[in-house]
């Protein structure tokens, strides 16, 4: 698979953004709204964003794929966040007449501990070995998900260890045609990913059912979109108005220098998640070679039901059911 960047931080967004408030939104939990400008973005012009390779924003949860106990491993992402004093003291600078000023956190006092396993994310900045938190006070950061895992159950269901392999959606080499098939943890290493499925973001791909639930990795940047809009306000908000290609949660751009850049639906004012995807749109095979993953998968996992629908063809990825 063809490796693009990573995601190590927050993206940030491709135009300039305003906060608007939403008096019809006042009894939601956030009576206001970011909403994207028509000015690109110094940052986003800087990593030459009209030369990106523009991508699929898939709507899943964050993963990571790095060595653990000496093998490649999918941790799943973490923030350190502050505790409620260190929120408090770092909300009161934000809106004191010194936020020209810069705000010194006090790393071990101001954040909640994580576990001794938890590592920063690779693109944070450190200060006397100390990884820094971002501009919202946060730390991006992983922990790596054990087998049979509670707290992290539908990452581990999409990893197997013993036989080394992970579940992943991409691009069948037929153009139009999605696979789903065991792909190496140690071809992916070094990537992040997005975990989709059944009990990820409300399900908005349709995955699976609450008996039988389907979770998947997709790897950032794997689906290309081919006929991408320009980039301007208008143009944008159009296709993903009016095209197919545009019923997606939003738009990654991948400069060549490495840089990320994206834009969601919600920058433009725009619902999400539709009742019909681009990505539920596409047919998809199962391709799952068991000669080459000769394995005595868990009768009641992922792999083992994939297994026995291999070389099947559905119409939709909603449209796959697994026997009760």
């Amino acid at each position: 698979m063809r490796r693009r960047g990573a995601v190590q931080r927050k993206v940030p967004c491709l135009f300039v953004t305003e906060v608007k408030d939403e008096p019809s939104a006042k009894r939601e939990r956030q009576p206001f709204k970011v909403l994207a400008t028509d000015t690109i973005t110094g940052k986003a012009l800087e990593a030459d964003v009209h030369n990106a390779v523009p991508t699929e924003k898939v709507d899943g949860t964050c993963c990571y794929v790095t060595t653990y106990k000496g093998q490649p491993y999918l941790w799943a992402r973490l923030d350190r966040k502050p505790t409620k004093q260190g929120e408090k003291r770092f909300k009161r600078f934000l809106y004191s007449l010194e936020a020209c000023k810069e705000f010194v956190w006090n790393i071990e006092e101001d954040f909640k501990p994580v576990p001794e396993t938890w590592i920063p994310a690779k693109d944070i900045e450190f200060c006397n070995g100390n990884p820094l938190p971002d501009e919202n006070g946060h730390m991006p950061g992983w922990v790596p998900v054990e087998k049979n895992s509670k707290q992290y159950c539908w990452h581990s269901s999409v990893v197997n260890y013993e036989a080394g392999i992970a579940l992943v959606l991409k691009h069948h080499t037929d153009p139009g045609l999605l696979e789903i098939s065991p792909v190496p943890l140690s071809e992916i290493l070094e990537q992040t990913l997005e975990l989709i499925g059944t009990n990820i973001n409300a399900n908005p791909y349709g995955l699976g059912s609450k008996k039988h639930p389907v979770h998947l990795l997709v790897p950032h940047g794997a689906f290309e979109i081919k006929n991408p809009p320009a980039l301007k306000q208008n143009d944008i908000l159009s296709w993903f108005e009016s095209c197919t290609e545009g019923k997606v949660e939003g738009i990654v751009w991948h400069c060549h220098d490495g840089c990320l850049i994206k834009l969601h639906r919600h920058h433009l004012g725009l619902p999400w998640p539709l009742a019909e995807t681009y990505l539920n749109s596409q047919p998809v095979v199962i391709s799952f070679n068991r000669t080459k993953y000769d394995y005595d998968f868990e009768p009641k996992s992922l792999f083992h039901h994939f297994s026995e629908l291999d070389g099947q063809r559905f119409d939709r990825l909603k449209d796959i059911k697994f026997d009760a």
